[in-house]
């Protein structure tokens, strides 16, 4: 339960916000789509190297202890971001969480998980982590949309820009409180079963990070996860949809967004279970198939205001892929033969490359929506997803062929 409630705490400030309240933070941050693009890119760059440099950290320290830290270090980060800073202020910020939630974090969570999991159980445990998370991500939306809700006193159509603004202050100063106190849980509570000697490395050394690149599961999985991680990336754009085409409040559609959240915990946990019945990689194909139909739908500009039943079913195609993908992806490193005790460092290898989005999906988001306003440019994003899925499917497919071929 920590492992779940701290993997996606961390993840609140930088990104489950802006999913949730997309239209509401460019207002009060005073952004255009491509700026906020911009300051989410630099997050990406630092992660790239953090993913790098991360991953051996994980092989040598104990999880709750990285874990705890990027939980205090990513809060701390909540107090300048609730001042609402300017544009070079808030891409530094976003460099800083880079750090913080990637160098610290990600690499111990993925392999503390790998753990839990154990022989029979990877499907499960990785799914039940990311469904976890998506709860845990829906419930601090929730939150949000509520503590929001509260502090504007009018009809949230006639809010002044400072009500607004001071209602969010509150939704990030509780936010960041919350996730300090999950830190102090994950440093005393978050332990693992195994033993360090049989997941623990003195040093990593340059043979170890040659055995894990002459893995090919290693190289299909940097483009799986690649491609399923836009399509992440670009689930920050359902609210702005419901608000500028379908026509929602704000409120309205945070709540959009929220739903959104929901979904990712059932998914996860019932294509986990599906998993280890059957086997991961059958189950990232079925999902990439799902996200590549779903994003088409909107991209041919079938969803327009008097087809609500329509925007929602595909909502629900296009997150179940999706989600399906993220929960999956890491579970596969089993049927991949990669080594337990290089787990860090093959996900530092493997996130190298496969959360790249975090560098170039927030600008081409942004470049797409201002260069084409409306529905247009809403067109060409899911269009790119479209793309980046089939992507996926072709990789997740040529995975499915090998492992079975090992097998």
């Amino acid at each position: 339960m920590l492992l779940i409630l701290a993997g996606e705490a961390v993840f609140i400030l930088p990104f489950v916000l802006t999913r949730v309240f997309r239209p509401t933070v460019l207002e009060v941050f005073n952004l255009s789509n491509l700026e906020l693009g911009t300051a989410q890119s630099i997050y990406g760059i630092v992660a790239v190297f953090a993913y790098l440099f991360g991953g051996p950290l994980a092989d040598r320290y104990q999880p709750r202890k990285l874990i705890a830290l990027a939980l205090w270090a990513t809060a701390l980060g909540g107090i300048v971001y609730g001042t609402f800073p300017s544009l070079f202020i808030l891409k530094i910020l976003y460099g800083y969480w880079g750090f913080t939630t990637i160098f610290l974090l990600w690499a111990a969570m993925i392999k503390a998980t790998r753990i839990w999991g154990g022989e029979t159980s990877q499907g499960k445990a990785f799914g039940f982590l990311d469904g976890g998370r998506g709860l845990v991500g829906a419930l601090f939306g929730l939150l949000g949309v509520f503590i929001f809700s509260l502090f504007i006193t009018e009809a949230i159509e006639s809010a002044t820009f400072t009500e607004r603004q001071n209602a969010f202050k509150y939704v990030i100063w509780i936010t960041s409180t919350i996730v300090a106190l999950i830190g102090v849980l994950a440093w005393f509570y978050l332990k693992t079963n195994a033993d360090d000697k049989q997941t623990i490395l003195e040093k990593i050394t340059l043979q170890d990070i040659k055995k894990v690149l002459n893995i090919p599961s290693v190289w299909l999985l940097m483009i799986i996860i690649l491609c399923a991680y836009v399509g992440y990336k670009t689930t920050g754009v359902f609210s702005q949809y419901a608000k500028e085409i379908m026509l929602y409040d704000d409120v309205s559609s945070a709540k959009v967004g929220t739903f959104l959240l929901f979904i990712r915990p059932i998914v996860g946990v019932g294509i986990g279970f599906l998993a280890d019945k059957t086997r991961v990689t059958f189950w990232l194909v079925i999902s990439f198939i799902l996200s590549s139909f779903g994003a088409l739908l909107f991209a041919t500009g079938s969803v327009n205001p008097n087809t609500a039943s329509l925007f929602f079913l595909s909502i629900l195609i296009t997150a179940t892929g999706i989600y399906a993908a993220r929960a999956l992806y890491f579970a596969a490193m089993k049927e991949g033969k990669i080594p337990l005790t290089l787990t860090g460092t093959a996900v530092g290898l493997i996130s190298l490359i496969g959360y790249t989005p975090d560098i170039f999906t927030g600008l081409s988001i942004g470049y797409l929506l201002d260069n084409s306003p409306g529905k247009l440019g809403h067109q060409h994003v899911f269009l790119m997803l479209s793309i980046f899925s089939f992507i996926g499917l072709i990789a997740s497919f040529i995975f499915f062929k090998i492992s079975k071929n090992k097998r």
